[in-house]
Formats: structure tokens, C-alpha cells, sequence
């Protein structure tokens, strides 16, 4: 694409937020990144909630990315964890330049060129990998594409996620990339763990605790007694934050080219990357308060009961996840699987609130979040309302 994007192509980035040392930067790439011409320009991507990520031009004008943890002392040893993300994308790129893998069986990754685990370069640990030409949707309503464009790419956004789901992780040398037990119970454990952490950040300003998530306990002890089987599904590789703005789409066509941000990468069960994916169509309107930060920033569209700019059909969705995955429709265990990656974006979210408490965070929107996840804890609870459920809810005293 050339010009300025459209706002709800988010490609933007500007003058740094998070400085990094330039010159040791070009110093290293020198010596170890031949297929980067130093010295570099620098600028830093505006998306990027939790590690920081650059835009590089080479001397040569071509074009790369780097991706760095968070500078300061980290609340969670399991975040921003940019070593796992290289090695998942490095897996997924061997795999990709297989001869003996399809073209439908690609799972569409950017190139990574290099991981440099020496804080003393920049600071942090990070890794640089390959430009990609093309369109991010900050909107999932895609509202600037005619309809039948929107269909598709939808489409192709649930074929890449197919093929993921496909692949044998113990294939790909993933043995070891992540725990083999149920990926729920072991989800709910630590997130739980370090929710309760983060709530407790204080803010630098202000003073005040970063807070709860609304029902916290109510709603965890409701996931684990509505655990699903994840033996239907396998063990399978977890993008964990796999929707649409994580998406790089090809500049003209409707195909998914890269997925993007795989730091929450870990292996358990497919379905929590298919709930993510669709999660407007789990969220009614009529559970947001119309004066709250969600609608001010039209962060989370809602997609359920909705009668206009639904790019597709929920089941359109569902059923060719389906097709492709060979298992039956519908999935009954997507109720619980929505809710839960619903509650998980309030703790992710919790997370940036806190981070922002400490002045750690790296987006120029993460002053929102401590507004924003407590709406969306509530919004994980009437998932689970609307469907028949019923959460006790313990009295305050």
C-alpha cells in the first residue's frame, strides 16, 4: 500500500516511546544480521499493548521488524516471553518452506532472521523478522471493504486458523514448547495467580490499587466446574491472542499473509484460539454501558443479536472450522470456551492497567485499561447468563 492507511488499517507508527541505544543496535546487526544493510532508521509501531515493536529501515531501504520485551521489572515471569515467540515463528516458517506441505496446509508467519538474548545491546532481549506488505484491520467490521470482501477475509482468517489447528506440535519439534495437560485448568491457574497480582499494582500518581476484575472468584470457580473435554480436539498448537488486528492481510486480496504476535504461544486445545477469533459474535450490545471506555474507543464491537455490518455469519464461521478440522458442528463447548477467553482478555487487560500504574506500559491507548477491564470481566459473565448459566454470586459484606 502507499499513502496514508485508512484509520482502521492500523499500520501507523512514529518517534519512539521506548527509547532503544541506536548505535549499539547497528553495531550488532553488523556483526551478526548480514541480511541487514546498518545502519538503521528507527520508529516505533503505535499498536503493540505489551511488547514493544519497531519498524526498521535498512541502509539498503529495505524494510524489517523488531520486537523487544518491556524495559523495568516485569509483574509476570510468563509474559513477554519475544524467545518463544521466535521459536514458534522459526518452527512454523520451516514448516511453511517444506516441500512436503500443501499451500492449504501453510500457516502464514513472517520470516524471523535473528534472536539477540544480550540485554546489553538494547536493553532487552529481542528478535528481528521479516516486513510484511499489507493490510491490519483495527475494525472487525471492516467497514471501508464491500461486503463479499469481507466475507472472504473472514474466511481466510478461519482457513489460517485451521491449518494451525491441524498440525501435530510433537512434528514440528514443539514437544517441549509448552505443557501437555489440559490447557483450561492449567489457563485458569495461572492467570487466576497472577490477576491477584496484578490487582494489587499501585498506581504511581494516584496511589490507588489497580483493583479486581468484577466477580472474580464467582466466575473462576464457575470455569472450574464447566470444564470442557479437551480430549476431543488434541493436544494442538495456541496462538493465545489469534484475532483479526494480529492479522496481516495481502495488500489486494482477501488471504491472511501473517499472523502476528505469538507471545502468549503455548500448546492445549484449538478451541480457546477459535472462541478469541469470534468473540464479537459472543458479545450483545445491550451488555455495555453506553457511556464506558469500550464505546468511546470502539474496542470491542458487538456482534451478537446485531442487525447491521456483521461481516459474516457466526455458523458460515463455525462450519468451515469445522470442515476443515473433520469434527462435527456445532462445537458445544464454544460457550464456555468465549467466556473464558473473555474473562482472560479482562486479566490481560488488568495487566496493561497495571503496567500503566507503574508507567511500564508500551501503547499510547493503555491509559483505557483500567476502565476497560472491568467492563469486559462483566461482559464474560453474560456470555454465560445469556446462555442459561447461572453464576452465584457471593454477597458483599
Amino acid at each position: 500500500m502507499s499513502g496514508s492507511p485508512p484509520k482502521s488499517i492500523a499500520v501507523e507508527y512514529g518517534a519512539m516511546r521506548a527509547n532503544v541505544d541506536i548505535q549499539k543496535l547497528n553495531t550488532y546487526l553488523q556483526l551478526h544480521v548480514p541480511v541487514v544493510v546498518a545502519p538503521v532508521q528507527v520508529q516505533q509501531f503505535k499498536f503493540g499493548q505489551s511488547n514493544p515493536t519497531y519498524f526498521l529501515t535498512d541502509a539498503s531501504a529495505k524494510r524489517f521488524v523488531l520486537r523487544k520485551k518491556p524495559a523495568g521489572q516485569l509483574l509476570s515471569s510468563t509474559a513477554h516471553q519475544i524467545e518463544r515467540e521466535y521459536r514458534i515463528l522459526s518452527a512454523l516458517h520451516r514448516y511453511n518452506i517444506s516441500p512436503t506441505t500443501k499451500p492449504q496446509q501453510i500457516v502464514p508467519v513472517p520470516q524471523p532472521f535473528v534472536l539477540c538474548e544480550d540485554n546489553s545491546v538494547i536493553g532487552t532481549p529481542f528478535y528481528i523478522m521479516e516486513y510484511l506488505e499489507g493490510r491490519i484491520f483495527a475494525d472487525t467490521r471492516m467497514l471501508e471493504l464491500p461486503q463479499k470482501d469481507r466475507r472472504e477475509c473472514w474466511l481466510s482468517a478461519i482457513r489460517s486458523l485451521a491449518a494451525l489447528a491441524s498440525l501435530d506440535p510433537f512434528r514440528l519439534g514443539l514437544e517441549n514448547f509448552g505443557p501437555t495437560t489440559d490447557y483450561f485448568p492449567r489457563q485458569i491457574k495461572s492467570l487466576s495467580r497472577i490477576s491477584l497480582a496484578q490487582s494489587q499494582a499501585i498506581d504511581i500518581e494516584t496511589g490507588k490499587a489497580t483493583g479486581n476484575i468484577p466477580y472474580f472468584e464467582e466466575m473462576v470457580g464457575w470455569y472450574q466446574k464447566h470444564l470442557p473435554d479437551e480430549r476431543k480436539t488434541g493436544l494442538r498448537i495456541v496462538h493465545g491472542d489469534y484475532k483479526l488486528d494480529n492479522m496481516i492481510f495481502h495488500p489486494t486480496e482477501n488471504r491472511v499473509i501473517g499472523i502476528l504476535d505469538w507471545e502468549l504461544c503455548t500448546l492445549g486445545s484449538p478451541l480457546a484460539d477459535l472462541a478469541n477469533l469470534t468473540q464479537p459474535w459472543a458479545v450483545d450490545a445491550r451488555h455495555i454501558p453506553k457511556d464506558s471506555i469500550i464505546t468511546e474507543f470502539t474496542v470491542i464491537k458487538p456482534f451478537k443479536n446485531a442487525t447491521k455490518d456483521v461481516p459474516i455469519p457466526l455458523e458460515d464461521l463455525e462450519r468451515e472450522y469445522c470442515r476443515l478440522t473433520n469434527q462435527p458442528y456445532p462445537i458445544k463447548e464454544m460457550v464456555f470456551a468465549r467466556s473464558w477467553m473473555l474473562f482472560r482478555l479482562a486479566i490481560i487487560s488488568q495487566g496493561i492497567a497495571a503496567r500503566y500504574a507503574r508507567r511500564q506500559a508500551s501503547s499510547e491507548r493503555a491509559f483505557i485499561h483500567p476502565q476497560f477491564f472491568p467492563v469486559v470481566g462483566r461482559l464474560a459473565m453474560s456470555i454465560l447468563e445469556d446462555d442459561g448459566f447461572t453464576i452465584d454470586v457471593k454477597p458483599k459484606l
